[in-house]
């Protein structure tokens, strides 16, 4: 029985996602992340891979990008949340979704899409509804910079 099952997301109400077919233990692999492998040349060439549409891109190493916007890559259904249940891991030219904490059975797997802070944060909206989600796809690392612009934003207009 698979770990997981396709339904109507409730993070992206346009799209799909997966969500635990059964209770998940915090270090499962729950699937692989596949797609095509191609270099950075390639990545740099293509116009597949500007922010008009969704990617499916992963950093495999110097040389290599993951292209995983493929029909077979079901995983690439995992949506953002602010408030991750799973993350990525990988070895070589491999990639694959862990549980990082406990999952319980319903609820809906998702990842850190790990989005740098830069001038095109806003293009990318976050619908993820957690307590911790500052409104926009920016890894957990750097949303500190959103809030601080939204502080004094705030501050502005009282």
């Amino acid at each position: 029985m698979k770990l997981y099952r396709i339904k109507k997301s409730n993070i992206d109400r346009k799209g799909r996602g997966l969500y635990a077919n059964k209770n998940i233990k915090a270090g499962t692999r729950i699937i692989d992340y596949v797609g095509n492998i191609i270099t950075k040349k390639q990545t740099e060439k293509s116009e597949k891979f500007d922010n008009s549409k969704p990617i499916y891109l992963f950093n495999l190493n110097k040389k290599y990008d993951l292209d995983g916007d493929v029909s077979w890559n079901t995983a690439r259904l995992i949506n953002h949340s602010c408030s991750n249940n799973c993350d990525y891991e990988g070895k070589s030219l491999s990639l694959w979704v862990v549980a990082i904490r406990d999952i319980k059975k319903g609820e809906e797997l998702t990842c850190d899409y790990g989005f740098a802070y830069d001038s095109d944060y806003k293009q990318f909206p976050c619908n993820c509804g957690s307590k911790k989600c500052v409104g926009f796809i920016v890894r957990e690392g750097s949303r500190w910079r959103i809030n601080k612009k939204l502080k004094k934003i705030y501050a502005l207009n009282k």
